[in-house]
C-alpha cells in the first residue's frame, strides 16, 4: 500500500509499502549465508551475523544486477533530490554503522527529499531513506528500528531469494525497472505484488532488526510505536487496508499485527538509548523545509494527525502550531478557519514564529472580512520577511485593502 499518491522523483528509488517496505529492498550476494535463514520463531540472544559478503562476479546474472544497481547508486549520489547536510548524514551513518558492525563499510545511506514515508535497501548496500520517514521519526531510537529491519533484509538476502523464485531472466530487468520508476501506483502496485515480501521474510527482518536494535544498546520497545502511528494516520484518512491486511498486502503482516509482533520481539527489554532529543537536533536545519514539503503532499488527514502527535511533546513549537495552522486553513472544512487562528495566534504569542504565519493569518483575516487585522498581518509578514518571493503580490493586497 503506497504511503500516498504521488510520483517518486527522478533520481529517486520507488516507495515500497505504507512504511516503504513492500518492493525490493537489502540483500546481499555471493555466500552460502541463504541457506541459513533465521529462525522464524525468533533469533537467540547469540545469533551470529554473516560476515561481510563478497562482490558476486560480474559475468554472472547476480553480478550484472550488482552492476546495474551500481549505476543507480550513481544517478542517486547526484540526484537534486539528495539531503546534503554534513552533520545530518555523518549522524545517520553513526546510527547506521552502530546497528551493521563489519557490514557498514559495505552499506551508503543516501537520504532524500521527498515527503513519503519510505526506506529501502538494494543488494550493492545502497540504503535511501525519504525525508517523510525522516520528518516522523520521533526518535533515534525509531530510526534505528526502520534502518535495522532493512539491514535485517540485507543479512537475510531477501530480494536475492525472491528473484531466484521467479527462476527467470528477465525478472532481473524487471527488478531494475522498479528502482527507475516515476509515476504510475498502478504500475507500482503490479510490480509490488511480483517482488514483494512474504510474511515470514517481513518477520524474520523485524527479528534481525530487534536483535540488531538491542545489541546497539536502543530502547527496542520504539520499534513498535512506528507502526502504531502508521495506523493512527492512515485510519485517520479513512485507510484500514495497512491495519488489517487488505489486499495490497495480502502477502505481508498488517500493521496492527506487526506493532504487535515488535512489542513481543522487545519481550521484557525494560530499557535503552531513545535519543529524542538528539535527533531533533540533527533534524532541525531541515525540519522546516521538511514540514513544507508535508503541507504540500496535501494529505491533511495524515498530516494533521502528524502534527497532532508532534505538538503533544512540543505544545509551544511555534513552526509546529504555524504548520498546522496552515493545514487546518487549506483543508477550510467544518471548524478548520477556527483552528487555524487559534494555532496561529498561539504561534505568535510565542514570539518565535516564522515569517509565514502572519501571512497565513492575514489570509484568514481577509477571507472572514476582517480587512484591517488582515493589513496588518500582511504588513507584519513583509516587513519579517521583506524579500519573500511573493512580495510583490502581498504589497498589492495591502493596498487592495485600505479604507
Amino acid at each position: 500500500m503506497p504511503w500516498h499518491r504521488h510520483a517518486a522523483p527522478q533520481g529517486a528509488l520507488p516507495r515500497r509499502t505504507a512504511l516503504g517496505w513492500m518492493l525490493g529492498c537489502g540483500c546481499a550476494l555471493g555466500t552460502p549465508w541463504l541457506a541459513r535463514p533465521a529462525a522464524a520463531q525468533g533469533l537467540p540472544p547469540d545469533w551470529p551475523v554473516p560476515p561481510r559478503f563478497t562482490r558476486p562476479d560480474v559475468s554472472t546474472d547476480e553480478g550484472g544486477l550488482w552492476a546495474m544497481l551500481d549505476r543507480e547508486e550513481t544517478r542517486l549520489r547526484r540526484s537534486p533530490f539528495r539531503i546534503r547536510e554534513p552533520a545530518l548524514q555523518s549522524y545517520l551513518d553513526g546510527v547506521t554503522a552502530r546497528l551493521a558492525g563489519e557490514h557498514a563499510a559495505d552499506v551508503r545511506l543516501y537520504a532524500l527529499f521527498t515527503p513519503m514515508f519510505n526506506a529501502s535497501m538494494a543488494p550493492n548496500g545502497m540504503m535511501q531513506v525519504w525525508s517523510g520517514l525522516l520528518l516522523r521519526m520521533e526518535n533515534e531510537a525509531q530510526l534505528a528500528a526502520v534502518i535495522g529491519h532493512e539491514i535485517g533484509h540485507y543479512l537475510q538476502r531477501h530480494t536475492l531469494e525472491r528473484l531466484r523464485d521467479m527462476k527467470a531472466r528477465s525478472a532481473f530487468g524487471q527488478f531494475m525497472g522498479m528502482f527507475g520508476l516515476v509515476g504510475l501506483m498502478a504500475q507500482l502496485a503490479t510490480l509490488a505484488s511480483a517482488f514483494g515480501f512474504s510474511r515470514d521474510q517481513e518477520r524474520q527482518a523485524d527479528e534481525v532488526g530487534t536483535l540488531l536494535m538491542r545489541r546497539g544498546g536502543y530502547d527496542t520497545r520504539e520499534a513498535a510505536k512506528v507502526w502504531a502511528n502508521l495506523v493512527a494516520e492512515m485510519q485517520a484518512a479513512g485507510d484500514t487496508s495497512a491495519a488489517s491486511g487488505g489486499a495490497m498486502f495480502a502477502t505481508h503482516p498488517g500493521a496492527s499485527e506487526r506493532s504487535a509482533t515488535l512489542l513481543t520481539l522487545a519481550g521484557g527489554d525494560s530499557g535503552g538509548y531513545v535519543g529524542e532529543a538528539e535527533y531533533a537536533a540533527q533534524l532541525a536545519p531541515i525540519r522546516g523545509k521538511l514540514l513544507e514539503e508535508e503541507v504540500r503532499r496535501n494529505r491533511p488527514a495524515e498530516s494533521l494527525t502528524l502534527l497532532t502527535r508532534m505538538l503533544a511533546r512540543q505544545p509551544q513549537d511555534a513552526e509546529l502550531l504555524a504548520t498546522r495552522a496552515e493545514l487546518y486553513r487549506l483543508r477550510a472544512t467544518g471548524d478548520d478557519a477556527d483552528k487555524a487562528l487559534a494555532d496561529l495566534q498561539a504561534a505568535t504569542q510565542t514570539g518565535k514564529e516564522p515569517a509565514t504565519a502572519h501571512r497565513a493569518l492575514g489570509q484568514l483575516h481577509q477571507a472572514q472580512g476582517r480587512r484591517e487585522a488582515a493589513r496588518t498581518a500582511f504588513q507584519t509578514y513583509l516587513q519579517r520577511s521583506p524579500q519573500a518571493a511573493d512580495a510583490a503580490l502581498i504589497q498589492q493586497t495591502i493596498e487592495d485593502l485600505k479604507p
